[in-house]
């Protein structure tokens, strides 16, 4: 499952609520298939474990790499000592393999240093995708009851004016 699951899942939560009709009476209000509702919010929610495991994987894959880059490392150096020690007889020789084996040991540790940062990179992105996909659902949210809130102050608002507007003919009638 990729990100782009969960805001397919939070793009049709925001249209069923568009989408959804006001009741006789009450144009601010909206009904909503509740069913409806809370399954696409249960299968949100079973989507973003995917995407955090997806990011743990990485950091994972990431882990097995350094320390078999270590290990290339190590076997890399006990090779080039090996060589080393064959020609030990030539001084020269003997310099050139250690150096040799610094540009190796050099060049793996580069290597990793670079891949650990796409790792991260990489990493740090996906978990930044879930945290912006679950922040516009919270802010999705917040706005419908904000909505409703507001929907409803004004119901109660209007329900009241017609009652007192009631009480005052009843008054006058009386």
């Amino acid at each position: 499952m990729a990100s782009s699951d969960v805001n397919r899942l939070i793009d049709m939560l925001y249209e069923r609520i568009e989408e959804a009709k006001a009741p006789a009476l009450k144009p601010g209000m909206s009904i909503v298939d509740r069913d409806e509702m809370l399954d696409l919010l249960d299968e949100l929610r079973a989507q973003l474990p995917v995407e955090v495991k997806r990011a743990q994987e990485l950091l994972s894959a990431r882990e097995k790499f350094v320390e078999e880059a270590k290990r290339d490392v190590d076997r890399m150096m006990r090779q080039a000592e090996l060589e080393a020690r064959t020609k030990v007889s030539d001084s020269e020789v003997l310099y050139a393999a250690k150096e040799k084996a610094r540009q190796i040991i050099a060049h793996a540790e580069e290597r990793s240093r670079l891949l650990y940062q796409v790792a991260n990179e990489y990493a740090e992105d996906a978990l930044a995708r879930t945290e912006e996909a679950v922040q516009a659902a919270l802010d999705e949210v917040k706005q419908q009851r904000v909505r409703f809130r507001t929907a409803s102050a004004e119901q109660m608002q209007e329900q009241r004016a017609k009652l007192e507007q009631k009480a005052i003919q009843s008054d006058d009638d009386v």
